[in-house]
């Protein structure tokens, strides 16, 4: 599978900034359920409201992906991602007023949905950008370093936000506003690269290709969030203190950090049998967490898990750049976030709605069946290939 072509800018300092974005987009994300925890927790005395705000904010990313993502088509990308995110931190700062001011809590959730509605739309342009920035070449290097600073950023957003917390809730939700802007301020601006005539574009972005890769992302996202989300509850089946959850989230960011570094020194994207594998893997994984057999069981399979989530994720995103028509890619991209979301809601329904043991079933049967998929199109694809051609008559 060949990568499309791009030019290579001549400096790097534009793909530094790109990478600088790229961690920093995904803070408000990232710490929003400690930091909206705090803020239900003083105008509530009860953290529940928390869970609210972060499920409004993840169905609005849902919902918002393509409209969003479509609505700006006639701008270039990087003044529809300052928009997109302009938006996002007014929505959070407000949401910082109302908890200073103790207005309803019904506007919080509001304001929190508001803030979510921009999160799919606004890393599809970003990864969009990204095509103008690095040679296709380049691209898995890139993408790998992007993998492995967002998952530092997704453990140390949730320590700050927990710091800042203690001192004040308005004061972290204003740094969860602040640190999600930066990006508005340095992504690169890449000339007159910009999606006109989208909605014209010939080609669809829902292909059955395209979608296998969604499904797959989606997989992976319920398999994800049903460790980070149930990793208490994984601590308390095996009769340990909640704080002890760290058991199985610690080992699994360091694993998908380790993931990450693998794929920026490989740049190479996988073929289709190593993808298949690492699918393997991270069913494997997730079933040893399901069969609850024991901790140190249960903690080797989420190292198995983080060590193939970035390289899958890479894969994810080079497949659907070169099967996406190319106006429509920011549209494309902006999907494979929102599949990732729709996994975690996937996941935290579960968890609230059944018992740990069917969650993780369940979770475990859905990556099941993706690889399962992907085994099939993958051996049809080799039986075509293999089939030679009927003679003439």
């Amino acid at each position: 599978m060949s990568l499309p072509p791009t030019e290579t800018p001549p400096s790097r300092w534009p793909l530094l900034r790109w990478s600088i974005s790229s961690a920093t987009m995904g803070v408000p994300q990232a710490g929003a359920p400690i930091a909206f925890a705090f803020v239900a927790l003083s105008l509530t005395g009860d953290t529940a409201g928390g869970a609210a705000m972060m499920l409004a904010m993840t169905l609005a990313q849902v919902a918002g992906a393509i409209p969003l993502t479509r609505l700006g088509k006639n701008l270039s990308m990087a003044t529809a991602l300052r928009l997109l995110l302009a938006l996002r931190a007014v929505a959070l700062t407000a949401v910082a007023v109302c908890t200073a001011y103790e207005a309803s809590f019904v506007w919080l959730v509001v304001l929190a949905a508001v803030a979510g509605l921009v999160n799919g739309a606004s890393a599809g342009y970003l990864r969009a950008i990204l095509n103008h920035l690095a040679a296709a070449s380049k691209l898995p290097r890139s993408l790998g370093i992007a993998a492995t600073l967002n998952e530092m950023t997704f453990v140390l957003a949730p320590v700050a936000s927990s710091g800042l917390g203690t001192i004040s809730p308005v004061v972290a939700v204003l740094a969860l506003a602040a640190l999600g802007a930066v990006p508005a301020l340095i992504v690169p601006h890449t000339g007159s690269a910009h999606i006109t005539g989208a909605s014209r574009a010939q080609g669809s972005v829902l292909t059955p290709s395209i979608l296998l890769w969604l499904m797959c992302a989606a997989a992976g996202g319920a398999t994800v969030a049903s460790i980070e989300i149930g990793a208490v509850a994984l601590a308390l089946n095996f009769d340990y203190a909640p704080a002890l959850a760290i058991m199985f989230t610690v080992p699994l960011c360091l694993a998908s950090v380790t993931g990450g570094i693998w794929v920026s020194v490989r740049n190479r994207m996988a073929t289709r049998t190593v993808v298949l594998g690492q699918l393997f893997v991270m069913t494997l994984g997730s079933a040893l967490v399901a069969l609850n057999l024991s901790v140190a069981t249960t903690v080797i399979a989420t190292v198995l898990i983080g060590l193939v989530m970035a390289p899958l994720s890479t894969y994810y995103s080079l497949a659907l750049d070169t099967l996406a028509p190319p106006r429509r890619r920011p549209e494309v991209f902006a999907l494979q976030r929102t599949a990732q979301a729709v996994g975690v809601i996937l996941a935290s329904a579960l968890l609230t709605a059944a018992s740990l043991s069917i969650a993780l079933a369940v979770v475990t049967g859905v990556m099941f069946g993706a690889t399962s998929v992907v085994a099939i199109a993958l051996a049809r694809r080799r039986n075509v290939v293999r089939v030679p051609p009927l003679p003439d008559r």
